[in-house]
């Protein structure tokens, strides 16, 4: 078992990562939160196939899915728990995967102006990546997680154990933020996915810990000195100004993880022709990310011109102007503007 501890401006919390580590959950509520009352959000996919880590508190559920991330999934929720006498003594446990831990986060983010919750991510995105950081939101039409807060755990429980049992491609979806994290900061982690690529698919277990363990270390050094996105964590959008707008544009059925791959690869192959990435930086991405299973190209069906538009709603973009954050090589990431990000102009993305 290993604890990661990540900082903000009201303290920090700890992100403890292992196998078997099923009470590290009651253990937490008890120290951190006697007394309070604890309500579990789950999507009904994660429900039925997983165990909730408690089963002597309130669940509220939601259809599984990225397009159940919005305003009226939250408002539904958020009127199950003032209906049902919830208070400001109240913990939110978040079970669940990307969707629910942004879900649940922005729950207990606005919930009486806000109470404490707790993350159990169950998917390898969520554990690398979305439980991490505090960001906490929904979608809009116009486009991914513009409205939310930041809105820090009290920790965040990663037992790698509940990985065995996740489909194949849901699994590989997460390896992606992985990846991303070793172009924008780390090629020795780079260097060890290349070599460890089949342990990493056939779910090794100490593997799949190291993998997790290594990711959120580089996440919460990252988030640790800046909180708020105001500079450096600029660079964990590294692919996401493609990625989302892919998602958008079809309708989610691009799942977040492997939207994030593509986007790696086609943002990087830009930043080379801008002449700010090092020659063959998106070679090397996509050759580790086909080695784990993951596409590296947008698909032929995908209106390109869908894809541009949904850049323009970029929470990144300032004055009109549509921005990405880029790499310099692998493992070190461009500062382009000051803010770790550039402009760029979407009619060249392909």
């Amino acid at each position: 078992m290993k604890t990661i501890e990540v900082r903000h401006a009201g303290g920090s919390y700890p992100v403890t990562v292992g196998t078997g580590i099923g009470g590290v959950l009651r253990a937490h509520l008890a120290d951190k939160h006697a007394g309070g009352t604890v309500a579990l959000i789950a999507d009904e996919s994660v429900l039925s196939a997983l165990a909730p880590p408690l089963s002597d508190v309130r669940t509220l559920s939601f259809p599984a899915g990225e397009r159940h991330k919005q305003r009226g999934t939250w408002a539904r929720l958020t009127d199950e728990l003032l209906e049902a006498g919830f208070d400001r003594s109240t913990v939110i446990v978040a079970f669940g995967g990307g969707v629910t831990t942004d879900l649940a986060g922005f729950v207990a983010s606005t919930f009486l102006r806000g109470v404490p919750w707790v993350a159990v991510p169950t998917t390898t995105l969520a554990m690398i990546d979305a439980a991490v950081g505090g960001k906490t939101g929904v979608d809009t039409d116009r486009g991914k997680n513009l409205v939310g807060a930041f809105h820090p755990p009290s920790a965040v429980i990663a037992d790698t154990d509940m990985l065995r049992t996740l489909p194949d491609r849901a699994f590989r979806e997460g390896l992606a933020e992985a990846v991303k994290h070793a172009a924008i900061l780390d090629a020795e982690y780079g260097a060890w996915m290349e070599a460890n690529a089949n342990s990493i698919l056939q779910r090794d277990p100490a593997t799949v810990a190291q993998l997790v363990s290594r990711s959120v270390e580089l996440k919460a050094g990252v988030v640790s000195g800046d909180e708020h996105e105001s500079g450096v964590r600029a660079i964990l959008n590294a692919g996401h100004t493609v990625a989302h707008s892919l998602e958008m544009a079809t309708d989610y059925a691009v799942p977040h993880g492997e939207a994030v791959a593509i986007g790696l690869v086609a943002e990087t192959k830009l930043a080379e022709a801008m002449g700010i990435c090092e020659a063959g930086t998106a070679d090397r991405i996509a050759i580790l990310l086909k080695a784990l299973h993951l596409p590296v190209t947008i698909p032929a069906s995908v209106h390109l011109d869908v894809m541009r538009r949904a850049m323009t709603a970029d929470k990144k973009n300032r004055a009109g102007q549509v921005h990405a954050a880029l790499l310099e090589r692998f493992g070190a990431s461009a500062r382009g503007d000051g803010r770790w990000t550039t402009t760029i102009e979407p009619n060249l993305v392909h």
